[in-house]
């Protein structure tokens, strides 16, 4: 087992081209990084509804401009969810670096 929790058999699988087996804290890490992504745009996307429909509630308005504004703010607030949870996992995927096997270090040389 090498210092990042993995087998030397993940090692050789990734190196053949075949898929590697993840570790517990990976999947782990995925799982709650899936669920802030969700969370968070549900909350943004709750937000930007309640921005572009908040008018409806407190003015005078025709049934036709009432429609409109909450076609719109499903919308955007639809729109806005898909972007959310897009960049944040693209985000964790792509930054995503091992972290060094010494606290401290940045490198294993170092």
């Amino acid at each position: 087992m090498s210092n990042n929790g993995e087998s030397n058999n993940s090692y050789r699988a990734r190196a053949e081209g075949t898929p590697a087996r993840r570790t517990q804290a990976q999947r782990d890490a995925v799982t709650v990084e899936i669920g802030y992504a969700l969370t968070s745009a549900a909350f943004v996307a709750a937000v930007a509804f309640g921005v572009v429909t908040g008018p409806a509630l407190f003015l005078d308005l025709s049934h036709g401009a009432v429609r409109a504004l909450v076609t719109s703010g499903a919308g955007l607030a639809a729109a806005l969810f898909a972007l959310r949870v897009a960049t944040v996992l693209y985000r964790f995927h792509h930054v995503a670096a091992p972290q060094p096997s010494q606290p401290g270090r940045t490198s294993p040389d170092s």
